[in-house]
């Protein structure tokens, strides 16, 4: 017995060292061996680490003003737990239904959703109306939570605001179609914002730190810090004025027609800079998901048109380079025959014998069929459309830009696309561009939104430099084909583009109207109007581009709708540049918008006389630095140039500055100099070229060197049948002032 208890004894205790053993030799594995893997092991128990957001890079115009920005979002978030716990689920559904418009049922949803083993979630975003809302939604959101504290006497409601980022448009709908917008994910969908997101998105940082069971950070910690590198910061060429400028007018036109579209482009043509560009219909980014079907389509780079009259103009710049425009050579108007088809002017009939610069003013299809078919090689011409950037994109820093096609196979395709017809679709840049190197002295430019890039760590800055493509035709070319389609706008009898007519500047410019092809067909009930042109025709500053996609009316033309809105336009943009009205040409006879009556603006705030004269396109400057208009030169009910300033004066005389009168007339300008007390002293003729602030034996005056007007534009010479404006009055492209 003794024995077997002494064997067991030694078996047991054998097993127990044994087991002992093994477990100091397993500690010493764990410990000594594995300690390196163990503690990192633990190290990522205690650590955690958070994401920091890059913030990404605004987008100015190019005075700085913010376009697009980074602000504080706020997202809505639940415990369904808590709220039903509370039986507030019925209330808070109701409530978020009038806040956020989300419906009823999916709110229910929401709150009373439960997980796989029966439980109430503990917490729940309401997307997506509830998702990066504004601060002042987010206050009212939170108003509502501390009426249900009060309610409930409870502190935790179940209503939670988690604090983010979103991107905000404090202009709301103004470039919408150049800014394009991200969504509620953060993700770039379209204009600039997805076109440049490699410079504005900007690289997320992080911080991974040391934690107590408290998840509060040890003081002794270990730390790895990453920082977040914010995105680049973009400047336009965009001038916000004159972006104004373009939404205004095409609004009031947009109402007026109702077309299906209306578009507007304006650009620097020395380096085809975009200084505004616009389309109706258009979004508000910061509610994007409430966009109309269609109103996110940026008409000014994907939009294919035929274009009509004014492609006329690659027609002319081609004709003159090969020597063979005489203004004075004529022909027979009406309709002409192309293998066996008659094609025709708009008007059917024609205007009989006329000259070539005639032809031209009257938007004659016949004259360019003989310049662009007759008398150049088919090759030769096709060279000239090509190299004027017809058929190719641009190369403008905007994602979906379509090429366009040009092409002419048999004989009445090649004729009709000498007046802008038949086998050409052109997008709305590609006329802009082709336009300025005819303004800016033969040479095509690529066209460019983007001014600069910043690095905001570093202040490095990326200049975008302005490229030249080619040069299509000599500079002596360009600026004859500047002053024949400066006659088309100034010959108030004939001239199509009349309506163009800006008193004090030289404009040139070209109508189009074109006929829509609607199943195959052209129909004879929809078409395609616009105006393009230029000003001032001796130092171009801006090109405008104006087009109509279906105005209600069928009869109306690129001179009665499309003309007076880039009127509108230039007239206000060039106040804007500070270009004045000399060097101006006279208009022929019959033009009866020679001048406008000076509204009263006495008596009214300052913002509000602004308005008045902004809405009546007239241009304006404040005199002084009170609130209220106490006296304005011209008098009201004065009649004045529409290109002539009025000045607003609102402090009384001892208080003033001495203003800008360049641009004036002598007359308005001694008007000035007699409010402010001051002598005056003139230099020359006509308007005010330059003005001189002196001091004589101790009294202050005003030197003003003026200078005469142009000469005035040779008067035209009648014409078989009465002069009109371009119109649609018969089917078929050639019948039309294509």
């Amino acid at each position: 017995m003794n024995k077997r208890i002494k064997l067991r004894t030694l078996l047991i205790g054998g097993l127990i060292t044994l087991l002992f053993l093994v477990l100091v030799g397993r500690v010493y594995f764990v410990q000594v061996v594995r300690a390196d893997f163990w503690y990192e092991k633990a190290k990522e128990a205690w650590t955690t680490s958070e994401n920091i957001p890059a913030a990404r890079g605004t987008i100015t115009d190019r005075e700085g003003n913010v376009l697009a920005m980074d602000v504080a979002g706020f997202t809505v978030a639940v415990n369904p737990k808590v709220v039903n716990e509370l039986g507030l689920a019925d209330q808070i559904a109701s409530k978020f239904n009038l806040l956020l418009g989300k419906p009823e049922s999916e709110l229910r949803d929401i709150l009373t959703k439960k997980n796989k083993k029966g439980e109430f979630y503990l917490q729940r975003e309401v997307r997506s109306e509830g998702w990066k809302i504004d601060k002042e939604l987010a206050d009212r959101v939170e108003a509502f939570k501390q009426q249900l504290r009060q309610q409930t006497g409870e502190k935790d409601v179940g209503i939670y605001l988690i604090e983010d980022q979103k991107r905000f448009y404090p202009k709301n709908t103004m470039a919408s179609h150049v800014l394009g917008y991200l969504n509620k994910a953060g993700d770039a969908v379209n204009g600039l914002e997805l076109s440049l997101d490699r410079y504005l998105r900007g690289t997320d940082g992080k911080i991974k730190y040391e934690r107590d069971g408290n998840r509060v950070k040890l003081a002794d910690g270990d730390v790895e810090y990453v920082p977040a590198k914010d995105g680049s910061n973009v400047a336009l060429t965009i001038d916000t004025e004159i972006q104004y400028y373009i939404e205004k007018a095409i609004k009031d036109t947009y109402d007026k027609s109702q077309p299906r579209s209306i578009t507007a482009i304006a650009a620097d043509p020395n380096t085809m800079e975009i200084l505004g560009m616009a389309t109706l219909p258009n979004f508000n980014p910061n509610v994007y998901w409430e966009t109309p079907e269609g109103a996110d389509f940026n008409y000014a780079i994907k939009g294919l048109i035929e274009p009509g009259s004014t492609f006329k103009i690659a027609t002319l710049a081609a004709a003159v380079e090969e020597g063979i425009f005489n203004p004075d050579e004529t022909y027979k108007s009406g309709s002409i025959t192309i293998a066996g088809s008659p094609l025709r002017d708009y008007n059917r009939v024609g205007w009989g014998e006329i000259s070539y610069l005639e032809g031209l003013k009257r938007s004659s299809n016949v004259a360019f069929i003989k310049l662009g078919y007759e008398k150049m090689k088919n090759e030769t011409f096709m060279n000239y459309i090509r190299n004027f950037g017809f058929g190719q994109k641009t190369g403008i820093e905007l994602n979906g830009e379509v090429s366009g096609s040009v092409a002419a196979t048999y004989a009445t395709e090649k004729a009709t696309l000498t007046f802008g017809q038949g086998r050409v679709q052109v997008t709305p840049i590609q006329q802009v561009a082709a336009v300025a190197a005819v303004a800016n002295g033969g040479k095509l430019m690529q066209p460019h939104l983007v001014k600069e890039i910043t690095d905001p760590a570093t202040k490095k800055v990326v200049k975008v430099e302005p490229k030249v493509v080619r040069q299509v035709i000599s500079s002596e070319s360009a600026r004859k084909v500047g002053e024949y389609l400066e006659t088309v706008v100034s010959d108030q009898e004939i001239g199509t583009g009349k309506n163009a007519y800006i008193e004090g500047y030289r404009v040139a410019g070209k109508t189009g109207t074109a006929q829509k092809v609607i199943d195959g067909k052209y129909d004879d009930e929809k078409y395609v109007v616009s105006f393009i042109g230029y000003a001032p025709v001796e130092d171009p500053k801006i090109v405008v581009y104006v087009v109509v996609d279906e105005p209600i009316d069928r009869f109306a033309g690129g001179g009665s709708v499309a003309a007076p809105v880039f009127k509108e336009i230039v007239l206000q943009s060039l106040r804007h540049m500070g270009v004045a009205p000399n060097n101006a040409v006279k208009p022929a006879e019959g033009n009866k918008e020679l001048s406008v009556t000076a509204p009263d603006m006495t008596e009214l705030k300052v913002a509000q006389a602004a308005e008045e004269l902004r809405s009546r396109v007239l241009g304006y400057e404040v005199v002084g630095k009170g609130d209220t208009v106490l006296q304005q030169i011209p008098k009201a009910g004065t009649n004045i140039a529409p290109s002539q300033r009025i000045y607003l004066v609102t402090e009384q005389r001892d208080k003033l500055e001495v203003p800008n009168v360049r641009g004036l007339s002598l007359r308005d300008a001694v008007e000035v100099c007699s409010l402010l007390g001051m002598r005056c002293v003139t230099e020359g003729q006509g308007f005010v070229k330059q003005q001189i602030l002196a001091t004589a034996k101790g009294e202050r005056f005003l030197k003003l060197v003026l200078e005469p007007p142009g000469e005035p534009a040779p008067p035209a010479a009648p014409a078989d049948g009465a002069a009109a404006d371009e119109a649609a009055a018969q089917p078929g492209p050639a019948e039309t002032d294509g």
